[in-house]
């Protein structure tokens, strides 16, 4: 298995290619960023039944994408934000709504990773890793 050097992007990109196919669930080396991300996309029921396993080197995420009752994706669309070579960090009072309140943005806080509506609560920012919708 191959991956590349941000994995985010490349955890981004399976969820994509996966949900364009049609694919029920997508397996992922693990890694903890990974695995909080994957937990907050659950916790938004855009994926579910997040299953870890194997020992150490060889530890792999498997989780289901959540399809709708017309057989179409709850994900319509995600796009980085932070880059390896370009980072976006932004405060709290900059935090704006993606799609006008129909996706989430998620940011990497001094707190853990959390959806914007949560950052504007808790009055924390961070790096802004992608947008979900």
């Amino acid at each position: 298995m191959t991956t590349t050097h941000d994995p985010i992007s490349d955890l981004l990109s399976r969820i994509r290619n996966a949900s364009m196919v049609g694919k029920k669930s997508v397996s992922i080396p693990h890694s903890t960023l990974k695995e909080s991300l994957v937990g907050l996309l659950i916790k938004e029921k855009y994926l579910e039944n997040m299953e870890t396993k194997g020992k150490k080197d060889k530890k792999v995420i498997t989780f289901e994408i959540v399809y709708d009752e017309t057989e179409r994706p709850k994900i319509k669309g995600l796009e980085l934000v932070s880059k390896l070579s370009r980072r976006i960090y932004s405060g709290y009072k900059n935090i704006m709504p993606v799609k006008y309140g129909h996706g989430h943005l998620v940011i990497s806080t001094p707190k853990g990773v959390m959806t914007d509506e949560v950052a504007r609560k808790e009055k924390v920012g961070g790096e802004v890793l992608f947008k979900v919708w």
